[in-house]
């Protein structure tokens, strides 16, 4: 039993990752997979993964990551199959960041995976003590109107936890200090205009009553979790895609897996409502 409090097991999970798959991978695929497991359930402890296992099996592609304290080995899904690897794990949790990995060529003509440049910026939208769904939103509103001047684009998901985030696709790729300067003066933008809502410091002391827009997740050392990801709560809440006229509703909330799952079977497997992964002509 993975969620006690709802009767949610593994085997719900892995139905859940299976079936969400077509939607989800595409907006993990090529990226490096940090795991949050509870093996014991939410009620447990639990820790985070990064290297992949010895154990892990073969056909589960793979690239290293060079980090301060050492190489570290992840892996990478992209499929459905590695989705369900992931349940198995009882790793409810996949955080990823938001560069891809990219190929390049060694003097021996192998090719080798390396971190490559940002596809696209996320904000992460913390509710200070007090703060309502409806003062998020209004932030929310505030990162769309003030990036669209930028001519991007901003999709909006419920984090399954207490906040929003904010993915804005980048036409372009850029370098992780890149996406991280441009994120960070669009907070800081955002908390001079907004100085009793709004701030850009990471100190909790000064977060009480306000929305702290977390720029950081944009640095290639730094994980968000994925978009469809189930979170490690009491609930088996989901790190949900919404629309923009979803964020209007008074009743806005956290929705569970099997919700989400009714969503999807009901929109299509390729949305466009929400931050588009598929070709033209697709979906």
């Amino acid at each position: 039993m993975l969620y006690p409090a709802t009767g949610t097991t593994k085997r719900d999970v892995f139905d859940y990752y299976t079936r969400i798959a077509e939607v989800m991978v595409p907006h993990i695929a090529g990226r490096p997979a940090t795991r949050k497991r509870w093996p014991n359930g939410v009620d447990q402890p639990s820790f985070f993964e990064k290297q992949l296992a010895s154990s892990a099996p073969d056909w589960l592609p793979r690239a290293s990551v060079v980090h301060r304290s050492g190489t570290t080995t992840y892996p990478i899904i992209d499929s459905a199959t590695g989705l369900a690897w992931i349940a198995q794990q009882a790793a409810l949790e996949v955080h990823v960041p938001q560069w891809r990995f990219v190929a390049e060529w060694t003097r021996s003509e192998a090719e080798q995976l390396k971190p490559g440049p940002a596809t696209r910026l996320v904000f992460d939208l913390d509710p200070g003590d007090g703060v309502t769904m409806a003062q998020l939103v209004e932030v929310a509103h505030a990162v769309r109107e003030l990036i669209s001047g930028i001519g991007l684009s901003t999709f909006p998901l419920t984090s399954g936890s207490k906040g929003l985030h904010l993915y804005a696709p980048l036409d372009e790729p850029v370098s992780s200090r890149g996406a991280t300067v441009l994120a960070k003066r669009v907070a800081q933008q955002l908390e001079k205009t907004m100085p009793t809502l709004v701030t850009a410091i990471m100190t909790k002391s000064l977060r009480a009553g306000k929305v702290f827009l977390d720029w950081s997740q944009n640095n290639g050392s730094k994980t968000t979790i994925a978009p469809y990801s189930l979170r490690g709560r009491d609930q088996p809440t989901v790190a949900a895609p919404r629309t923009w006229d979803e964020l209007h509703d008074p009743g806005l909330r956290q929705l569970r897996y099997d919700e989400v799952l009714v969503r999807v079977a009901r929109d299509g497997t390729c949305s466009r409502r929400w931050m588009p992964t598929c070709p033209p002509g697709t979906g």
